[in-house]
């Protein structure tokens, strides 16, 4: 009787919430008035929510004199009483510190209230949003203290640009000062990422954020952190574009006339004769005019006449640099998954064209990414990624530092063509067109696996493994090039220009090789514990080891059979071969204290014991330090209305110090070790021969250590504040380096 009394009264229980419910509807926008989609509308202490559609717009039945909050990711929430209306337009405002409130750092990540070290963050949008070939070009301009600029390559398709932080320098020998760039905790190359796989990039400045990665971050660290799938339906997304290059800042060339006039002044001025003839003069003017029509005559010899006795006028930089060099570039991606499983794959392909007129010059860039994510159980959680890139770099071998050297002090008078059509001797379009190519390919495949273990709450535990391979393979030749006399002969010149390092008709094959394997673990923990008074204290521990080892093997002949197929084996000269193996290692133990309170004082040391496999004995180890303090006068109590107002979201007093070590110099990887120079074909005859030989070793030293980076850092700035004029909203953000 009691069992039917109870369902009887759980029904009119159940009759009677149903009939006490309200419908409501309404719109969700933001500031601008744009449609919000996605926004969550749920009903307060319950499960009962919807989210809004395509077009911002929701429907919900919700208990009468209830309340509904309103929420999406990067604006701030709004809980709204149900009163006697049905339909409720809502704004949402931006919120910068939701926005950017936690920061990547070494081994973890804070709250960007809290951090004190020099840290900058580049979100996904501000990457994707730039049509750039790789990464490293896409941070150009958007980290305060970042520089970038072209290297030695200058602007080769398959060039990389020289970073460095803050301009840091070192004395070290050979020693440069571009920072550590760690892909997802793992050492690696910035221009292999697709800046479309990116989900967020950290450059830590200064030794108190960098110091967490010891001796491989004296000159700062740039963090890239790669997007992970996300639970719910599986979401295909595709991403194309075509783009054009062009040339700018080309100088203007002087007409050919108006250069040979200058010539002979200048000869003159230094007591010579004239460099053109009065002759050649007349031909220079009459071709320009249009009555002459012969870029230069023959020398009386069957051979064309160059340089000061031609007539031509070329325009050298118009003559190789082609205009609106084409590229394209797609992305596709597709990730989902369940609460306890996401999964993200994602592909792209980058073919970019080169501005050369002569001589095929492209680079391609295929990307292919896998990661897996899963719960185990509520305190495991495991993920897999596999990277693989591979980048195809092709161009004239003759396309380096003296082609440009060249191009630019080219005469105008120096035709690029003969009156035969025939590409000019010393013109070196024969050279760029015909005098052999350079192929490059590089393949970087990574894996890597985390396991995190939480046994309590907040209390975490990481293992990563890492390997890393690293291939290479280049070929380089040179093949024969010719030039055509007044008939239309062709005869063997010289491929260098004269330069000596080449005969006429000479040939030449080179192949090299070149793998590196590199393996890393990281083991670290970490607890944190907020206490209800406002202190936030968090600590980290780990340890660290790498370890790289490169092999690589040259081989070269001259002398080719046909130089329609250049190989080592169509090679006829004896051939030349070298290379060498090298293992290098580090290893660190390191650790993190984190202070704060009510987001107004803030305290953070760090500290790593580093040692390294190219010093010996004593010198092997070096402790690096840094310490922190921050002061955020924003969330003071005699500031925090005014803070409120305008929407402030820190005014930040913050100094720190710290200690880095640098081995990163260009010497021998193992310096304490004495090495014998050897060589071959000794000057003196011996029994009729030249024999080998060895020398006696260079005097090293066993107490070569580290290099020891040391940096002061104090900064005040603002961050997002925000000014209400009339009819307008203007967002002022002040950063100091």
């Amino acid at each position: 009787m009691k069992k039917v009394l109870f369902i009887l009264l759980g029904c009119l229980l159940s009759f009677n919430v149903m009939a006490q419910v309200k419908a409501i509807s309404g719109l969700v926008t933001d500031v601008t008035g744009e449609p919000v989609i996605g926004a969550s509308v749920v009903e307060v202490g319950t499960t009962n929510g919807v989210i809004t559609d395509l077009n911002g717009k929701f429907s919900l039945k919700v208990a009468p004199n209830s309340q509904f909050l309103v929420s999406y990711i990067g604006y701030k929430q709004q809980t709204i009483k149900v009163g006697s209306e049905s339909t409720y337009n809502i704004v949402l405002k931006e919120d910068a510190e939701v926005l950017d409130e936690v920061v990547v750092v070494g081994y973890g990540s804070q709250k960007k209230v809290n951090v004190t070290g020099a840290v900058g963050m580049v979100s996904a949008e501000a990457l994707e949003a730039r049509p750039v070939a790789n990464a490293s070009q896409a941070l150009q301009g958007v980290v305060p203290g970042l520089n970038l600029t072209v290297g030695n390559n200058g602007g080769a398709l398959d060039g990389t640009l020289n970073m460095n932080i803050r301009g840091a320098g070192t004395i070290g020998d050979g020693s440069g000062s571009s920072p550590l760039v760690l892909i997802d905790g793992i050492e690696g190359d910035l221009n292999t990422v697709n800046p479309n796989d990116i989900e967020s990039v950290s450059v830590l400045k200064d030794a108190a954020s960098a110091s967490i990665y010891g001796a491989r971050a004296s000159f700062g660290v740039i963090l890239v952190t790669t997007k992970s799938g996300k639970s719910g339906k599986t979401n295909v997304s595709y991403s194309g574009s075509a783009r054009f290059s062009d040339a700018i800042g080309v100088p203007d060339i002087m007409d050919s006339y108006t250069f040979a006039q200058y010539f002979n002044r200048a000869s003159a001025n230094k007591g010579g004769g004239d460099i053109f003839a009065p002759a050649v003069m007349e031909r220079i003017k009459a071709y320009q005019e249009g009555t002459l029509k012969a870029t230069t005559v023959d020398n009386g010899a069957g051979i064309w006449q160059k340089w000061a006795n031609a007539n031509g006028d070329t325009d050298w930089f118009e003559e190789f640099y082609d205009h609106w060099a084409p590229s394209q570039e797609h992305n596709l991606s597709i990730n989902g998954g369940t609460d306890k499983t996401q999964y993200l794959i994602s592909g792209s392909f980058l073919d970019q064209k080169g501005l050369m007129r002569h001589g095929k010059d492209k680079f391609q860039r295929y990307t292919l990414n896998g990661k897996i994510t899963t719960a185990v159980t509520d305190w495991f959680k495991v993920t897999y990624s596999t990277k693989w890139t591979r980048e195809d770099f092709e161009r004239p071998s003759y396309l380096t530092g003296n082609f440009f050297h060249n191009l630019a002090r080219k005469w105008p008078v120096h035709p690029a063509y003969d009156p035969n059509g025939f590409p000019m001797d010393e013109g070196e379009v024969e050279q760029m067109e015909n005098g052999g190519k350079q192929n490059s390919q590089k393949d970087f495949y990574t894996n890597q696996l985390q396991l995190v273990f939480e046994p309590i709450k907040n209390w975490k535990i990481n293992l990563d493994g890492s390997v890393r391979t690293t291939t290479q393979y280049q070929h380089w030749e040179v093949l024969p090039v010719y030039a055509y006399n007044v008939a239309g002969d062709p005869y063997y010149t010289v491929w260098d220009m004269g330069y000596g390092s080449y005969a006429a008709g000479s040939s030449r094959v080179n192949e090299y090789s070149w793998k590196e394997n590199y393996y890393t673990t990281n083991i670290y923990s970490d607890y944190f514990k907020q206490f209800d008074n406002g202190h936030y204290f968090k600590v980290m521990a780990g340890f660290n080891a790498e370890l790289y080892k490169t092999r690589n093997i040259t081989a070269e002949k001259n002398t080719l059979i046909t130089p329609g197929v250049p190989t080592i084996n169509t090679a006829t000269d004896d051939p030349q071969a070298y290379g060498g193996y090298a293992d290098n290692s580090v290893a660190g133990f390191f650790a993190r204290v984190n202070w704060s309170y009510k987001d107004r004082y803030m305290f953070e040391a760090n500290g790593r014991y580093d040692g390294s496999s190219r010093f010996v004995g004593k010198e092997r180890w070096g402790f690096f330090p840094s310490f922190s303090a921050g002061w955020n006068i924003a969330r003071e109590p005699f500031m925090e209305s005014f803070a409120e107002k305008i929407n402030m979201g820190s005014l930040k007093l913050r100094a720190s110090w710290g200690q880095l070590g640098n081995t990163n110099t260009n010497d021998a990887w193992y310096p304490f070790y004495q090495t014998m120079p050897v060589g071959s074909n000794y000057g003196w005859l011996v029994n009729g021969e030249r024999p080998n030989y060895a020398t006696n070793p260079g005097i090293v030293s066993s107490k070569k250590t580290w290099e020891t980076v040391e940096t002061w850092d104090v900064w005040i700035g603002l961050s997002s504040i925000t000014v209400y004029p009339v009819h307008s909203t203007i967002s002022y953000v002040i950063l100091m380096i």
